[in-house]
């Protein structure tokens, strides 16, 4: 099929940055591209295609980068690093439920699988030593599904996500990790059994996956306890975030509102309900869920017999009224820009969006009136229901580039917009 690869989070140069229509042709079977990477920053980086994500990556298509710092000290000791990927599929007793050539299925909340995967293993087995601390990089490749990461009776502490580290490491007992987002966490193991990774939410329980700890333990020089106990401040990131607080307070320059629109038979259905759903549970649907965030596909048959053809996911500028690939953005190298993206819960599908910007780094600055306290530098956010997120957007690469909701079903239903950088 035809296909391009999108290298997401990398401040690359533009012409490799694999968007077809915007910065290359698509490459049809039998055709090459070479593409030269760029690594600006630290961090947790992957790739996939940019071209029908809804089943192309879905069946796999898609690996980590994992760029390390300059810097010897940017990070604690450990004994261990691990990539940790995450995904889920959706399988039938005959089967893959089908994918089809003309449009996506799926389209009102993305498809939702009941499978769930750990680099691509549905039973992924780890095993530990006693006392050992291990730096999990944490991807989530899933179309559509938010996990609430967490290892149930072990230690974590929270120490970076898409863009290098945090601030200030911190303690926590779990990670919300939407699509396409990345998130580094340290995990201590001091007692010998068996462990569980685990996605708990309001709604399900999974086990994803299982770590045995076994051994006499770690000892001497390999024993990373206390570094691990201490909390650090990232003196790196500190330096580089103070630079931009200037811009913290400035008034908003842009303003994003979340929305759909459908045609008018779609739209008479929300009038009467899904008789045919396992749940029928039309107004918690409606009301978003728990959390603001739709953990679960609430009315699977309807979802899946939703094309992209009969509604439309938007991202409307509201200064101009313009919406999706109308939106003309305009920026120089240098600029600052404060964002302002707001999730309308008025309408009558609400889900959260998981907002992904192309060759930049951005702060999320501000979430529903509440401040950022510990701040890291991102290339997606997730956007819950009714909720508004001011990010601050800096303005480093030259090019024609792509902002989208990365729920694969929503960005081939349309939920997209592009942004022009000039040389100063």
């Amino acid at each position: 099929v035809e296909t391009t690869v999108h290298w997401h989070g990398l401040r690359l140069d533009n012409k490799f940055d694999g968007v077809p229509g915007v910065t290359m042709e698509v490459l049809k079977p039998g055709d090459s591209f070479q593409y030269e990477l760029k690594f600006s920053d630290e961090g947790v980086y992957w790739y996939h295609p940019h071209v029908r994500e809804d089943y192309q990556q879905e069946l796999g298509l898609y690996g980590n980068i994992l760029v390390s710092p300059i810097e010897n000290d940017y990070y604690n000791a450990v004994n261990r690093e691990i990539p940790i990927i995450l995904d889920d599929i959706l399988i039938e007793d005959d089967g893959l439920v089908p994918f089809y050539k003309e449009v996506a299925t799926f389209a009102w909340n993305g498809r939702f699988g009941n499978t769930m995967l750990i680099n691509g293993d549905d039973d992924y087995n780890l095993e530990v030593t006693t006392g050992e601390v291990v730096r999990f990089y944490i991807t989530n490749v899933a179309n559509t599904r938010v996990f609430n990461f967490s290892i149930p009776n072990a230690k974590i502490k929270l120490i970076g996500s898409d863009i290098g580290s945090y601030g200030k490491e911190e303690f926590v007992d779990s990670v919300v990790i939407a699509s396409a987002e990345r998130y580094t966490v340290e995990v201590i193991f001091e007692k010998e059994g068996e462990y569980e990774f685990k996605s708990i939410t309001p709604e399900s329980e999974y086990t994803l996956g299982k770590i045995k700890v076994s051994g006499i333990g770690v000892t001497g020089a390999n024993d990373f306890s206390k570094d691990f106990y201490s909390l650090r401040e990232n003196k790196y990131v500190t330096e580089d975030i103070n630079r931009f607080k200037k811009y913290f307070d400035r008034e908003v320059d842009v303003n994003i509102k979340l929305s759909m629109e459908t045609d008018s038979f779609f739209a008479s259905l929300f009038t009467k309900g899904d008789s045919d759903s396992t749940d029928n549970d039309w107004d918690k649907v409606k009301a978003g869920g728990s959390d603001r965030i739709n953990w679960e596909d609430s009315i699977p048959q309807f979802n899946k017999d939703t094309h992209s053809n009969i509604l439309t996911w938007i991202l409307k500028d509201t200064s101009t009224g313009k919406k999706n690939s109308e939106i003309d953005l305009n920026f120089k190298v240098g600029d600052k820009v404060k964002i302002r993206i707001f999730n309308d819960p008025s309408i009558d599908d609400p889900s959260q969006h998981p907002i992904h910007f192309h060759g930049q780094r951005f702060l999320v600055l501000e979430k529903d009136g509440v401040k950022s306290e510990n701040l890291v530098w991102k290339d997606t956010v997730l956007v819950p229901i009714g909720s508004y997120v001011d990010i601050l957007l800096d303005i480093t690469n030259p090019g024609e580039w792509m902002a989208h909701c990365h729920i694969a079903e929503h960005l081939t239903s349309g939920m997209k917009m592009n942004f022009t950088v000039t040389e100063n």
